[in-house]
């Protein structure tokens, strides 16, 4: 069963309003639609015109909002060998973390831990893999819950870049680390913040299609609240993610898998790719 999109167009809304700190009455001045039509469009009910003449001051692709508002795409299904997604319950949600293998040498790289590390352990033993790394996104705790019990309390060794240094894993920083290697994969850091201080997108080659693991940074047709800086969780984005192959895998920590070239045509947050 496919995971749902982590987000509503109600609440690609909610994200691009306060991203851009735009009040109801604000908004409503300049949109020219009234502050119980933005407060019905921000709960979830909104038709087609009303969602066309807000996106714009938004910075949102209207066409795109409106396909959400009508469940009307979701991204195909991505089988890609040497890849696997986790998806375990947090409180009321779920969340993702990754696995990336070399077939020939067996090594494997895992990508955040989930709130339960014990799907992916019983894999790595199911399929005789050898988890040499470990790679943080971020250090939210439904990204990390499970780090002690992954890293096998410390035996496997988990990065993180400097800015969201925590208890289990060793910090690096981006102008002194290019990449790593393992067996015959390349994993890439790229800064993503915005969502969170240190937000780190990791871009896996040696695989048949190049992959991003990018944590809260992206979304299925959505991104990760700019609980930092909204500005520059947009900006990063587009200078790190939307820069690779248009058949590069997202892996996002909500939601389900994409690729760079559906988010180009269905994300609203990015219109220019439109």
């Amino acid at each position: 069963m496919s995971i749902p999109l982590e987000d509503l167009f109600n609440d690609v809304i909610a994200k691009a309003q306060r991203g851009l700190g735009l009040s109801d009455s604000r908004l409503a001045a300049k949109s020219g639609l009234t502050v119980d039509e933005i407060l019905n469009a921000r709960e979830g009910s909104a038709d087609y015109a009303l969602l066309l003449k807000l996106a714009p001051h938004l910075n949102l692709h209207g066409p795109s909002l409106v396909t959400m508002s009508h469940n009307a795409w979701h991204p195909l299904d991505v089988e890609l060998p040497g890849l696997a997604q986790f998806n375990t319950t947090y409180h009321d949600m779920t969340v993702n973390a990754y696995l990336v293998w070399d077939a020939e040498t067996k090594n494997a790289i895992a990508f955040d831990t989930g709130a339960d590390a014990g799907p992916m352990i019983d894999f790595i033993k199911n399929n005789d893999l050898n988890l040499s790394l470990i790679f943080l996104t971020h250090t939210h705790p439904d990204h990390i819950m499970d780090l002690v019990k992954l890293s096998a309390d410390g035996a496997v060794t988990a990065f993180v870049h400097a800015r969201e240094a925590c208890a289990g894993a060793k910090t690096f920083e981006l102008n002194e680390t290019d990449s790593w290697q393992s067996g015959g994969l390349k994993i890439e850091p790229r800064s993503t913040w915005g969502h969170s201080k240190g937000g780190i997108s990791y871009v896996v080659s040696g695989l048949s299609k190049p992959v991003a693991i990018v944590g809260d940074a992206l979304f299925a047709s959505s991104m990760g609240g700019g609980m930092v800086s909204f500005a520059d969780a947009l900006a990063t984005n587009r200078k790190e993610i939307f820069s690779l192959p248009d058949n590069t895998v997202i892996c996002p920590g909500h939601g389900p898998l994409t690729t760079v070239g559906e988010e180009k045509a269905h994300n609203p947050f990015y219109p220019e790719f439109k």
